[in-house]
């Protein structure tokens, strides 16, 4: 994902502003990390560039 991208996305559960946590990157492109909502602390992994916001109870372990 582009780090652009953090001015557009949200929490999908509280609507809250995300903290990026940059695990591996790229040039400009982040590969693994997680988005950390500010409000209610739900985690979001990055993985293969892509971050993954569905609710918890609907991601893949």
């Amino acid at each position: 994902m582009k780090r652009w991208l953090m001015d557009v996305l949200a929490c999908p559960l509280c609507k809250c502003e995300l903290v990026l946590d940059v695990v591996r990157e790229e040039g400009e492109e982040i590969l693994e990390g997680t988005l950390t909502c500010r409000q209610c602390g739900e985690v979001y992994p990055i993985e293969e560039g892509i971050p993954n916001m569905l609710p918890p109870e609907l991601r893949k372990g």
